[in-house]
């Protein structure tokens, strides 16, 4: 089997490798790829997605895997460019995939379709977003588009409001868009992920995250410092009740509405005093908790995406440990709000027992590593208890060392 999976990142390598493990051995390809995952896949000659969908049919490659989001949306839509050319493709089309590329998309769908989510309404204006939060606070801003990970605010007060809604309407950070303005949910987060084939789906081993820069969970909104993943995560009577509430409904929304999906959903969810509700859609898997989550699979994973992509579900083709895996990440300095490469990074040789994966990385001309972006690497370890993978996964990341490094070192202690 021919694969090609399409990102940069350290959720693609995760994916990379935990393809690269499935017992058929199969030829591995990635686009646009990284130093760290070309150890492990051959890069592709292609200068955008047209060029690379040709490259794929030319070179017979059996299965496209989606792995970053930008793709899906991007032009005509990978997926859609795919199956134009009979390549089947792990990864909704774009028309499915506004679940993550448009905030206010998300929202009109989920209250259609009777979700929990908060309460929102989209605005044009800066006057318009003022008004809108009518001085309540704290207040929850989103971006409607793509904003890799930065596009969420969660506003405790006028002042960090008005920053945010400068950023969007005047600075124009993000580009062109609208913002959605939502009531501010309380409670505990979880991570649910999907693999929705057509009307059918089987729910992976949920995650949690950690989006703040410090320990505690304070300091800034982050794309993730680290997370937590375990089929213990949350009891089995929360998991049916999210399935019944959440899951089952937007699968039939889906079908319903005519969005044709195939390949993994994220369900970001709020556990609330009245129960869960959906924060966002993502229409691939989380980053960091893929490198969490991934782990965790065993079986034949490029079989299962295969025959999901053709349509059909194969549950007995993986399985899920029922252990815990933490994932600790490294960030370079000034993440978020920038990040310097070029920093030596050290220590990785010294890494036993460890997954490492490699986010923001580049090779140096004498064959080692050193910094290449904000989050730079996910160190992963797993064990029977929560305490174990904790205690396993800090021991391994305190290995690496690099200048301005940042580290959480609550990762997976700190409960919400």
């Amino acid at each position: 089997m021919r694969i090609l999976v399409v990102g940069k990142g350290g959720r693609e390598h995760a994916l990379v490798r935990a393809l690269s493990e499935s017992p058929g051995k199969p030829e591995l390809f990635c686009f646009p790829g990284s130093d760290a995952i070309f150890e492990l896949a051959k890069p592709v000659a292609a200068d955008g997605l047209e060029s690379l969908v040709a490259w794929m049919k030319a070179n017979a490659i059996d299965l496209c895997v989606a792995g970053e989001e930008s793709y899906l949306v991007k032009g005509e839509g990978l997926a859609n460019l795919c199956g134009k050319n009979g390549i089947p493709c792990w990864g909704p089309p774009k028309e499915s995939a506004q679940l993550e590329a448009s905030k206010e998309f998300a929202k009109e769908f989920l209250v259609r379709n009777g979700i929990p989510t908060a309460r929102g309404v989209a605005t044009d204006t800066l006057e318009e977003a003022v008004a809108a939060i009518g001085g309540v606070y704290p207040t929850v801003l989103k971006f409607d588009g793509l904003a890799a990970g930065k596009g969420v605010a969660v506003c405790p007060d006028e002042a960090s409001a008005l920053d945010f809604l400068d950023d969007v309407f005047t600075q124009r950070r993000f580009g062109a868009g609208r913002v959605l303005v939502e009531q501010c949910l309380v409670g505990p987060e979880v991570s649910i992920f999907a693999a929705i084939i057509d009307d059918q789906y089987l729910i992976f081993t949920p995650a949690r995250d950690y989006k703040r820069a410090n320990d505690g969970d304070l300091g800034p909104n982050t794309g993730g410092m680290g997370a937590v993943a375990s089929r213990q995560l949350i009891s089995q009577e929360l998991l049916s009740l999210i399935e019944k509430e959440i899951v089952q409904p937007t699968v039939g929304g889906l079908r319903a509405e005519g969005l044709p999906y195939r390949g993994f959903l994220y369900f970001g969810l709020m556990l609330t005093e009245t129960g869960p509700q959906v924060i966002e859609y993502n229409c691939r898997f989380g980053d960091p908790e893929c490198q969490a989550v991934m782990p965790l699979v065993e079986g034949d994973l490029a079989a299962f995406c295969l025959a999901g992509a053709k349509g059909e579900l194969r549950e007995d083709l993986i399985r899920f440990s029922d252990g815990w895996s933490v994932c600790v990440i490294l960030a370079s300095a000034g993440y978020p709000d920038s990040s310097r490469n070029g920093d030596k990074i050290s220590g990785l040789e010294k890494i036993a027992g460890a997954r490492v994966y490699h986010s923001g990385t580049r090779r140096t001309a004498d064959g080692g590593w050193e910094t290449h972006g904000g989050r730079v690497l996910a160190v992963v370890s797993g064990g029977d208890t929560r305490d174990e993978a904790v205690s396993k996964a800090h021991a391994a990341a305190d290995l690496v060392t690099f200048d301005g490094l940042q580290r959480r070192r609550d990762i997976g202690i700190l409960n919400f």
